[in-house]
């Protein structure tokens, strides 16, 4: 039995068989222990690419940000903490002086530039093995998913240890500086990711990591018991991806040449290394006419384009959808008109890759329930807390950032796009099919 590409369906005809494929788990020359090194080597490989390729991205979106002057030897642990935020790690804000000065606060954001270049890295590597195979069993999958567990939570550890800092701020008054000094009271701020919620964030982010590759890739093989689910989820599954990674993709060009004449080029590549799908992946729910609540006040701020940011600056919650954006800026109608065309070829895309004997309203719930799940993951990754106080003698002063989405709204109207967009889509996949009788599915 093989595996056909485009319909992710098992073939038993002989001649569609891949010659590269490999054989069964066991039947491999060179002994048990052979192939055991080489599965731990390939997860190894996974692992350290992926966390290298976050590192990368993270210390370049840094250095634009200006970390790169930060005292006291402060850009390495900073890195670190930025590279375990990606997975959902919060980091702990805190700071003393003695009895007359203190620091508070805490900062919830993932870095989605970071995390996208990691997860897809590590899938494109945990599946690369796998697509040279006929077949794979479940325990297989599991073994190899255990191993790259194993080594994750090793790096996890070992990027937490050095993610703490302390840095000596000043208030800005020389006289009070000295006197703190003196006193010992000099205000100091400090951050720390836990080693604890570092490595239980960054372990559900690898099971979801696994788990959406697998569900996508049309030519990694399944368990004998996922065969049935394989032509059900993987092309509407494929397909919302695909949506979501085009509009990762198109944002790239548009922050470059806003970095080239928008007047701030380091703030704006910080934004792109650092926080780019977190603004695309925005921009697509608001273009779907999904909200979300927040605020920004006192001298924080959200890494996002003006429109957003300046919607957001008030002292209290405002509700953030394409109204309010637009009144900011009118070209944020256009977030619309692509919704609907990238929602149209999402449909279609995904049709084409199911089975043709795939009923147009089956397209519409399996859509509609993806571009669901898609939303539900894209509300909890663009959520924002963060917030910061800093007192000395009554000097000083804090600020404060949200951004939260409003999930009960949210899901249902991406559920809805999903709908209208798979059925639509299933209709023009069996008249293109009906039309051109030899197009593959």
């Amino acid at each position: 039995m093989t595996w056909s590409k485009g319909a992710g369906v098992p073939s038993s005809d002989p001649s569609r068989a891949r010659p590269d494929a490999r054989p069964a788990v066991g039947s491999r020359p060179g002994g048990a222990g052979a192939v055991e090194a080489r599965r731990w080597a390939e997860a190894l490989a996974a692992v350290a690419a992926a966390v290298a390729g976050m590192l990368v991205v993270a210390a370049l979106g840094l250095w634009a940000a200006g970390a790169d002057g930060l005292p006291a030897g402060g850009f390495g642990p900073v890195l670190a903490a930025t590279v375990l935020m990606a997975f959902g790690a919060p980091a702990r804000l805190e700071g003393s002086a003695a009895f007359v000065a203190g620091a508070h606060g805490g900062i919830t954001a993932l870095p989605l530039s970071v995390g996208l270049t990691g997860a897809l890295l590590l899938g494109w590597l945990f599946l690369r093995p796998l697509r040279l195979h006929a077949v794979v069993t479940g325990r297989e999958l599991a073994g190899r998913a255990a191993r790259v567990a194993v080594l994750w939570t090793v790096a996890l550890l070992l990027l937490a240890w050095p993610a703490r800092h302390s840095f000596t701020v000043s208030t800005g008054e020389p006289l009070v500086d000295e006197l703190g000094g003196l006193l010992g009271a000099s205000p100091t701020v400090g951050f720390a990711v836990d080693p604890g919620p570092a490595v239980g964030y960054g372990l559900l982010w690898l099971a979801v990591v696994l788990a959406v590759a697998v569900a996508v890739s049309r030519r990694t093989p399944l368990p004998v018991r996922l065969l049935r689910a394989g032509p059900a989820v993987r092309p509407a599954a494929h397909a919302v991806l695909s949506l979501l990674l085009v509009y990762a993709a198109v944002a790239v060009p548009v922050g470059l040449v806003e970095a080239a004449v928008g007047g701030h080029p380091r703030q704006t590549l910080a934004v792109v290394l650092l926080g780019l799908p977190n603004v695309a992946w925005l921009a697509l729910g608001i273009g779907m006419g999904a909200s979300w609540q927040g605020h920004v006040s006192g001298d924080l701020g959200l890494p996002v384009p003006q429109p957003l940011s300046g919607a957001l600056r008030s002292n209290q919650d405002v509700r953030l959808d394409l109204g309010l954006v637009a009144q900011q800026d009118g070209r944020a109608w256009l977030l619309l008109a692509l919704a609907v065309v990238a929602l149209l070829l999402t449909g279609l895309g995904m049709a084409m890759h199911a089975p043709p004997s795939v009923r147009p309203w089956q397209h519409a719930v399996r859509l509609a329930v993806a571009m669901a799940v898609a939303m539900l993951l894209i509300g909890l990754l663009t959520t924002i807390s963060a917030a910061y106080g800093l007192s000395l003698l009554g000097l000083g002063g804090e600020g404060q950032a949200h951004l939260r989405p409003n999930l009960l709204t949210a899901v249902p109207i991406a559920a809805g796009w999903g709908a209208v967009a798979g059925l639509l889509g299933g209709l023009t996949a069996r008249r293109v099919r009906r039309d051109r009788p030899g197009v593959r599915s």
